[in-house]
C-alpha cells in the first residue's frame, strides 16, 4: 500500500513539475504558414501574375471568410542560381489542425472554379506559366 502511495505521488510531483516548466516558455505556439517556392517560366510573369490576382486571390479570400485561411501574401524572390524560385506563395492558417479541413477547402474551390475536372484542367493550364520547385511548412513561435 505504502509503495503504490509513493508511486501515486511520485506521478502527480511528475505532472506539476511538467506542467511547471510548460508554463515556462518565453513564446506560445502561432499560427501555421505553407510557402509554396514558385519559379515563373520565361516570358509567362505576367499570365501568372492576372491568374494569382484573378482566381487564385477569389479561392484566398473565401478560404478567410470561412476562417480557414489567416492570411495570405505573394512575394517576389531574388533567385540566385537558375534553378532557384523567383516567386513564394504564403497562406498562413490558424494551426496546424486546419490542415486537415481539406473537404471545406475542396467545397469553396467546387463553388468558385467547378467541378474537379474543370479544377485539374487549370492545374494543368498554370503547369505550362510556372514550375513549383518546392514547399516549406512553418510555424509562427511567439515571444511573451
Amino acid at each position: 500500500m505504502r509503495i503504490i502511495k509513493m508511486l501515486l505521488l511520485g506521478l502527480a510531483l511528475f505532472g506539476l513539475i511538467g506542467s511547471a516548466g510548460a508554463q515556462d516558455k518565453a513564446y506560445k505556439e502561432g499560427p501555421v504558414t505553407q510557402l509554396s517556392f514558385i519559379k515563373v517560366k520565361p516570358g509567362k510573369f505576367d499570365e501568372y501574375m492576372r491568374y494569382l490576382a484573378g482566381d487564385y486571390k477569389k479561392l484566398m479570400e473565401a478560404n478567410i471568410k470561412a476562417g480557414l485561411v489567416v492570411r495570405f501574401a505573394v512575394f517576389s524572390a531574388q533567385a540566385r542560381t537558375p534553378q532557384d524560385a523567383d516567386l513564394i506563395l504564403s497562406v498562413t492558417v490558424p494551426n496546424y489542425a486546419a490542415l486537415d479541413k481539406v473537404d471545406e477547402r475542396d467545397a469553396i474551390a467546387a463553388k468558385l472554379m467547378g467541378t474537379s475536372d474543370v479544377r485539374e484542367k487549370r492545374n494543368i493550364d498554370r503547369g505550362a506559366m510556372r514550375e513549383v520547385i518546392g514547399g516549406q511548412l512553418i510555424r509562427e513561435l511567439i515571444l511573451k
